[in-house]
């Protein structure tokens, strides 16, 4: 039996689109040359040394393998806005199946950089199941306008984001990331550049009198509210958070399962409507 070497610890972003396989073959070309572009760009923007990056490519996205003593700060606060308004500039005057969404997750953990077949590692796992959550998805869904979404360990969230809270630790939500099909289960935290919805039990501002600001500290209040409003309705579109817990001014739900049309038969074992 070979021996097995020492790990490396190591930050793991993984990266997937929205709605790749349903593009054709086009699209598909012009998506994968889009991001690629977008994720140089981004790293060269915030100091990245994307060739020292080990990367696992996918058609509609990758699994990095950061080098040794990459910021951990840096990365779980600093790519996801980057990446965003990155996104948003290149989706601008794009038919909707052409624009590109993505679902970043971040973790780290030890790896095995010599695998046979791939990079031995609970923590690739890991990542790759909370990228693929469809907590995560749905999150995407919620916010049509978002190009990127977040999702952090738990161990990166009160390592890095509440210790340092470059991003506003009230504007992320803790979620239960499942995938039963995969025996996977854990504690993670969604983040959504430039989106919040009040916590169930406030009394929201009319439309249009509420206001996100970038998490970049260019204002001093991120929310301006004025005076009460009613209580936001289920939209049509069908959206449904499960195993989310409110924290702070924004939230994506109250822990409950809710379906659009209010009947719990409507809802799959996920909380999403059948």
């Amino acid at each position: 039996m070979a021996y097995v070497t020492d790990p490396d610890r190591r930050v793991l972003v993984a990266v997937d689109m929205e709605s790749y396989s349903g593009r054709d073959n086009v699209l598909q070309h012009r998506a994968q040359l889009a991001f690629q572009e977008v994720m140089t760009t981004a790293c060269e923007e915030l100091g990245f040394d994307r060739t020292a990056w080990v990367i696992q490519q996918g058609g509609d996205g990758e699994l990095a393998i950061l080098p040794p003593g990459t910021s951990e700060r840096a990365v779980v606060t600093r790519l996801t806005p980057v990446l965003d308004r990155l996104l948003r500039e290149h989706n601008r005057g794009l038919s909707s199946e052409a624009r590109i969404r993505l679902r970043v997750g971040v973790h780290e953990g030890p790896v095995h950089l010599d695998g046979a077949n791939g990079y031995p590692s609970e923590a690739v796992v890991t990542v790759c199941r909370l990228v693929d959550s469809p907590q995560l998805k749905a999150a995407l869904r919620q916010f049509p306008g978002a190009a990127v979404v977040l999702i952090v360990s738990d161990r990166l969230y009160h390592d890095i984001v509440r210790q340092y809270q470059d991003l506003r630790p009230e504007h992320f939500r803790q979620v239960t990331a499942r995938l039963p099909e995969k025996n996977f289960e854990a504690v993670a935290w969604i983040y959504v550049p430039g989106e919040s919805i009040p916590a169930p039990d406030a009394r929201p501002a009319p439309p249009g009198l509420v206001r996100d600001h970038p998490d970049d500290g260019s204002d001093p209040e991120s929310i301006d509210r004025k005076g009460p409003g009613p209580r936001p309705q289920p939209t049509g579109s069908g959206q449904v958070f499960q195993d989310i817990r409110s924290r702070g001014i924004g939230a994506f739900g109250n822990g409950n399962s809710i379906s659009v049309s209010g009947r719990p038969e409507d809802l799959d074992p996920w909380g999403s409507p059948r």
